[in-house]
């Protein structure tokens, strides 16, 4: 690890306050007793019950260039030391290539979820939750449903106003889904007291900590995490030490055997405003990136469109800097897309393709409607513009309403029949070229969070 620079001021309260705020050297040791604090936070000033202006002591004093050791700096849930842990943490020392993975999607959102943590005073080892979450995948969804790194089901996700609609769902975005998630556990700690049960009930629900601890309660036991943990199902009582054995494994990789990749502790990307829609893969292009990686960074999009008029993009600084350079050069349209509302029985995929000049893959693709499935009246649709709607956006009350409802078709596949004119050929073309970027985009929304079955959240 790099080695921390700090002011003698810093360095002497450092040492001072030592003694207070070590913990549980002995299964994670704390970054104070190994050297590797870069700062002091306001969460470990708070549990030390320390005057709050000595919490001041922040990355503007000096900064590590590494922000494993920011994160480590900020430790403050009390540690568990049980044989789960050490289940976990050979579970997870054991697989490298695993935590390689792992480690390589964090280093684009990490960043920011240690800043929004710091700047609520909030444990800095919260930031580790979607390790055990998601693997940090934002196309992780559960059996329950439950989606992108922090897996909020649906219901949870509109609670903390994740908006979910055709076109985006918030619960994949990095921005949104992060204050949701930290507005619930913070929401969650003032209502137990406690990290540990706060984290119990972010994973099985506050309703059901409640009662575990009235039943405790009422039979004179204790009400810690621990006390608790036999009321509890197999994955929550899992789910601390779970997060305490990669919290151990982030204290202190060289004990374990683990070679954790640097994540500099610097922002990883940039917010960039646009102002009208534009297609996901012309902003790639204009970003100078591939599909893939533009839509690491924005994985809330669902439709080769990216509508609103507030949404935002998350690019890297350079690419932000060329998106914006080549938007001021762009001279086509922007989009390729609108929608179209289905008001009769009568029109079919194949009638939708020749009225909008294209195949019935592409509107198949864009929409998400599968083999043998036709669409039902008063869906509304991705369709390709037309010299018509050239240059209108798609309205707010479409992006708030518009819904795909489908039913088997029992009448067969539409036919193929005929060759295509120019203009079809070229669409067709282009249709397969978003085939293949939706195939690659996505391809990890498949992909299952593990031990996440829960229901409500």
């Amino acid at each position: 690890m790099y080695e921390t620079t700090r002011t003698t001021q810093a360095l002497a309260i450092a040492l001072l306050l030592a003694p207070v705020l070590g913990h549980a050297a002995d299964s994670s040791p704390s970054s104070l007793a190994n050297g590797n604090s870069s700062t002091l936070t306001s969460a470990a000033v708070a549990k030390a019950g320390l005057p709050q202006s000595l919490s001041a002591l922040k990355g503007d004093d000096y900064k590590d260039p590494d922000l494993w050791a920011r994160i480590r700096s900020g430790y403050a849930i009390p540690d568990v030391d049980n044989t789960l842990v050490a289940k976990h943490i050979q579970w997870y020392a054991s697989r490298p290539d695993y935590l390689a993975r792992t480690s390589g999607r964090a280093s684009l959102y990490l960043y920011h979820v240690v800043q929004e943590l710091e700047k609520r005073g909030m444990p800095t080892e919260l930031a580790l939750l979607p390790v055990i979450e998601s693997a940090f995948n934002p196309q992780a969804l559960s059996t329950a449903d439950a989606a992108g790194i922090w897996q909020f089901v649906p219901g949870t996700g509109r609670d903390f106003n994740l908006k979910q609609n055709m076109f985006k769902d918030e619960r994949r975005g990095v921005l949104a889904s992060t204050d949701a998630a930290l507005t619930y556990l913070q929401r969650l700690y003032t209502m137990f007291g406690d990290w540990q049960l706060a984290l119990a009930a972010y994973n099985w629900g506050e309703g059901n900590v409640q009662k575990a601890i009235q039943k405790n309660r009422a039979q004179g036991k204790p009400t810690d995490f621990e006390s608790l943990a036999e009321l509890m199902p197999a994955e929550t009582r899992n789910y601390v030490p779970k997060l305490q054995a990669v919290k151990n494994i982030i204290a202190n990789p060289a004990q374990f055997g683990v070679n954790l990749p640097v994540i500099d502790n610097t922002p990883y990307f940039t917010t960039v405003d646009k102002t009208s829609d534009i297609d996901l893969a012309v902003a790639a292009q204009l970003a100078e990136m591939s599909v893939d990686e533009f839509k690491a960074l924005n994985p809330q999009f669902k439709k080769p469109v990216i509508t609103g008029e507030s949404t935002k993009i998350l690019l890297p600084k350079e690419n932000a800097e060329k998106f914006h350079v080549n938007l001021a050069q762009w001279g086509h349209a922007l989009s390729s897309w609108t929608t179209h509302k289905i008001t009769s029985a009568k029109e079919s995929i194949a009638s939708l393709a020749s009225k909008f000049d294209t195949t019935p893959e592409v509107i198949r693709q864009a929409n998400n409607i599968p083999p043998q499935m036709r669409l039902k009246a008063g869906s509304t649709i991705l369709v390709p513009k037309t010299s018509a709607s050239t240059g209108s956006d798609i309205a707010e009350n479409i992006l708030d309403n518009a819904q795909v409802v489908l039913e088997a078709d029992h009448g067969g596949r539409e036919r193929k029949g005929g060759k295509l004119s120019g203009v079809q050929r070229i669409k067709a073309t282009a249709a397969h070229a978003v085939a293949e970027i939706k195939n690659r985009v996505s391809g990890g929304s498949k992909a299952r969070a593990s031990a996440n079955g829960r229901k409500h959240r």
